[in-house]
Order: structure tokens, then C-alpha cells, then sequence
């Protein structure tokens, strides 16, 4: 089966048909930079050469694929995975509608994750080189391309810092008041939403097993924190969460 990355080479009138447009997108406040003019949005708008569909469970890229483009989530959610050398599966990262992909690229021209849908998704294609040229023609994408890997920086610490130093029942809250909180930020309910993590991959991306998972929220659910059915998750109590 191939990847989107694999079919990604579409002629130009093919592409243009499916441009995203930032100007119309729900997520502009979050994901195009701050402060440009229109003559930079249409500048910024015009290095997206696709908006392309992907399918639950369909892989956007993988280890190893040249990299060639960045990617934007235009809706859905997509995790990061890699493959350690025994063959199993660790889960990096869960990337929200606005948050871009791909930027590990950047390191050695060749993609070091697997990038899957968690549920159908849709993705802005940038190609590498129109926006490292945009990158030298508008300071404001610039920027915006260093906010970006700082953001990724910041956030692999924090996950270090959480498998690190905390318990298994403090690792989940912190996931849940994560999500919640970045998707307030993005103008969606933050108190109900549906975790496209499964349990395995909670307990994969959080370093604890899937029975702990489940038991952490079944516990959390039962001092009345939360309310767990199946992937709907209702937090209850915002400050017990954070104290947990």
C-alpha cells in the first residue's frame, strides 16, 4: 500500500484544484503566523500545493522517505510513531488539527518517524523547497518556521520530563489536561472530547502499560475527576485532575 507521501507528486492543475485556502481555514489563528499582510497570506497560501484526504490508520510518511515537504493538519489527528530494534512499536506524539509534521525532517533530509492517521484526517502539503524560498522572501514565515521547531523542541522536553520524573497516575492526568488544553486553544470544547489514542497507544506514548491505563482512569472515574466512556472523556474537576 502507498503512502501519501508516495502519490504526493501530482501535476500542478491537479494540485491547484484542492489548495488549501488560510484565508477560509478555521485554524488560521493557529497555525498561519501573526501579522502578515495579505500580499504574504496569498505568498504563504500559494507554497500549498494539496489539501489531501487521509484515511484512518493510512500512512503519511515513514522512516526513511525522503523529505521533501512539510505537512499541516488541516482536521483529524495524526500520531508519530517509531520502531525500536526489537520490532515494537513507541508512540512520540499526537499532533492536533493546525500542528505541522514532518519538521524532523530537517536533520538529515529523510524522515525518522511514521506518521499514521488516528482518525480520517486532512493535511495542507508544503513542498520543501517553495517554502524555504518563502522562508527567504517574508521574515514573518521565517519566524514562523523557528516557532515551530521551538514548539518541538518544547515539547519532546516536556515528554522526557514526564517519563521521567512521574508517576503512572500523574503521567495520564498530564495527557488529558495537554489535550484539553490544546484543544481550548484551538477554539473546541476542552472539558469533553474524544481521545483518538487508544489505550495501547496511551500507554506506549506515556511509557506505562495498557492495564495501568486503563485502571488510572477507571480510579480517576471513580473519585469522581472524570468521566470515561469508551473514548469520550468528560473531566469533571479541572483542579483535582491537576493535583492528582
Amino acid at each position: 500500500m502507498q503512502t501519501l507521501h508516495e502519490t504526493s507528486a501530482l501535476a500542478p492543475s491537479a494540485c491547484s484544484r484542492h489548495a488549501g485556502q488560510c484565508s477560509t481555514c478555521a485554524l488560521r489563528q493557529y497555525c498561519v503566523p501573526q501579522g502578515l499582510s495579505n500580499t504574504d497570506t496569498d505568498k504563504l497560501q500559494s507554497v500549498i500545493v494539496n489539501a489531501r484526504a487521509i484515511r484512518r490508520g493510512e500512512t503519511l510518511f515513514r522512516v526513511g522517505d525522503t523529505f521533501d515537504a512539510l505537512y499541516a493538519i488541516r482536521s483529524g489527528s495524526i500520531k508519530t510513531v517509531v520502531t525500536s530494534a526489537n520490532g515494537r512499536d513507541q508512540v512520540m506524539g499526537l499532533h492536533l488539527g493546525g500542528d505541522a509534521l514532518g519538521l524532523e525532517g530537517f536533520d538529515d533530509g529523510t524522515h525518522a518517524c511514521r506518521a499514521v492517521a488516528l482518525e480520517d484526517s486532512s493535511v495542507c502539503v508544503i513542498p520543501l523547497s517553495t517554502f524555504e524560498r518563502a522562508c527567504r522572501e517574508t521574515i514573518a514565515i521565517h519566524r514562523r518556521l523557528l516557532q515551530l521547531l521551538s514548539r518541538e523542541v518544547v515539547r519532546k522536553s516536556t515528554q522526557t520530563m514526564i517519563l521521567g520524573t512521574l508517576r503512572a497516575d500523574e503521567r495520564v492526568a498530564a495527557l488529558l489536561l495537554d489535550i484539553s488544553s490544546r484543544l481550548t486553544c484551538r477554539g473546541y470544547a476542552g472539558n469533553e472530547f474524544n481521545l483518538r489514542f487508544t489505550r495501547d497507544d496511551m500507554g506506549s506514548f506515556l511509557g506505562i502499560t495498557l492495564e495501568t491505563v486503563s485502571r488510572t482512569l477507571s480510579r480517576f472515574q471513580a473519585k469522581g475527576l472524570l468521566q470515561a466512556d469508551g473514548k469520550l472523556i468528560h473531566i469533571l474537576d479541572f483542579d483535582g485532575l491537576r493535583a492528582v
